[in-house]
């Protein structure tokens, strides 16, 4: 049993848990502004609001329904473009389209309203650029994006008057959005969430990737659903040490108090990684478990030296992230465990730790390659290093010669050409649809540069 608030109605079914959430509201609901696209996260035409409790407050987020299993919505209100209609107008947000002719053909529309609707839904800033950001998931393929930013403009001066009030409440009385979203958070707070019980042969996450690769199997596979478990939510510093719950999604982080304050530039490292509906649902761990070459986060906390902690309910035990990956998609993870926590060591004040990556596109993009870098730095000298990659071999891959190479070694402009020298022996790169195995063996030369460059340890102009 699933239970959850299907815009205005109480939704309780037996489907499969792993039914995916696009296909329940389509074809058992009849609700059929949400679009069927791409049905990999790419397009936006899917997207719905998921609104649930946290901390006793209301939060909603977009989420591309292509990709999120109906258990994961147990318990929370799910919001479709036919629950922010009127009856005899438009609401703002499609006025503002409307007017701007930020609309052709249509299909990618409900996704983009959608988008914008999170954006009024959001304790962010009503600004221009987190109006945009809002949408940054959503591809229109006829209209072109420029009246659509109009109309997003227009949306962020909407909301200008907020002032600190609940989102919900807020646009349910200035009639932004109808009425009933006033009463949703008191709906929830008595809503009791279907207990859970699976016997499972496979856990899942977000399952952003895992419904892209498998989408058919998925559906009713025996599957045991991490993301809405309390135990594995949450991010926590002891000391200095941050620990995150295995079922942490990438805008948790993003959101992290304490990785803001320690990790100055992870916005914009965030930024490079997949969309705002794609980050709302996949989690860190999911991350890692997917086991790509190339995962963004998995890079990231290779060169952390993170530590995981894995469970099959009973017993656990805790191994490094750098010894994780045996082979292409083969894990040091026995089938009936999952990853419960993973942790690491915060930066202190001679830290320097940066993140690049290049694709064929900027944004919503997988990486040619990735690169990462965590160096303790005292007097020009490096103390400690590490330097992870992906997309340079058939694992996520962490530099361990090139790390050696670094540590105890004044910063130059030499070191850094021994240093691009000794990783090129280290990596094995393929030619694929991302680039030439020349190609990839370049990028990672001047990743490798921009790591020493963007962390103000050497003039750009000794590495040209």
């Amino acid at each position: 049993m699933i239970r959850f608030i299907l815009n205005q109605k109480t939704i309780e079914t037996t489907e499969p848990i792993g039914m995916l959430l696009l296909d329940f509201i389509r074809y058992h609901k009849n609700l059929t502004g949400t679009k069927i696209g791409c049905r990999e996260g790419d397009c936006g035409a899917c997207t719905v609001l998921i609104g649930e409790l946290v901390d006793g407050q209301l939060r909603y987020r977009s989420a591309t329904s292509c990709l999120t299993p109906i258990g994961n919505v147990n318990g929370k209100h799910i919001v479709t473009v036919e629950g922010i209609n009127f009856l005899n107008r438009l609401n703002p947000i499609q006025k503002a389209m409307h007017d701007e002719s930020a609309t052709q053909c249509g299909f990618c529309t409900p996704g983009f309203v959608m988008g914008l609707a999170g954006f009024c839904l959001s304790e962010k800033q009503p600004t221009y650029q987190n109006a945009i950001a809002a949408i940054d998931g959503n591809i229109c393929r006829c209209t072109g994006y420029k009246s659509i930013e109009r109309a997003a403009a227009k949306v962020a001066g909407i909301m200008q008057q907020r002032n600190g009030e609940e989102p919900a409440s807020y646009v349910a009385a200035q009639q932004i959005l109808p009425a009933y979203f006033a009463t949703i958070k008191e709906q929830l707070q008595q809503l009791q969430p279907a207990p859970q019980q699976q016997q499972a042969t496979m856990y899942v996450g977000g399952g952003t990737d895992l419904y892209v690769q498998k989408h058919d199997e998925m559906v009713h596979a025996d599957v045991d659903l991490l993301f809405n478990k309390t135990a594995l939510k949450g991010i926590e510093q002891r000391g200095n040490t941050c620990i995150i719950g295995a079922a942490v999604t990438v805008t948790d982080l993003a959101e992290s108090d304490i990785i803001q304050q320690h990790f100055p530039a992870f916005a914009k490292y965030v930024k490079l990684v997949s969309s705002t509906p794609i980050r709302n649902i996949a989690t860190i761990a999911g991350n890692f478990v997917n086991a790509s070459p190339i995962g963004d986060f998995t890079i990231i906390f290779l060169a952390l030296d993170a530590q995981l902690v894995l469970s099959d309910g009973t017993n656990k035990r805790e191994i490094p992230l750098r010894s994780f990956y045996k082979g292409y998609k083969q894990l040091d993870k026995k089938p009936t465990e999952f990853i419960e926590q993973v942790s690491f060591a915060l930066p202190t004040a001679n830290s320097s730790f940066n993140f690049e990556k290049v694709s064929k596109r900027t944004h919503l993009d997988i990486a040619s390659v990735n690169c990462a870098i965590n160096l303790q730095v005292a007097d020009d000298t490096i103390v400690e290093a590490a330097l992870s990659a992906g997309g340079v071999g058939p694992i996520p891959t962490y530099l361990q010669q090139t790390s050696a190479l670094l540590k105890g070694k004044k910063v130059s402009e030499q070191l850094v050409l021994a240093a691009i020298e000794t990783a090129q022996t280290e990596v094995a790169p393929i030619s694929d649809a991302r680039g030439t195995e020349a190609y990839k063996r370049l990028l990672l030369g001047q990743l490798i540069k921009a790591h020493f460059i963007e962390q103000n340890l050497i003039d750009h102009s000794k590495l040209l």
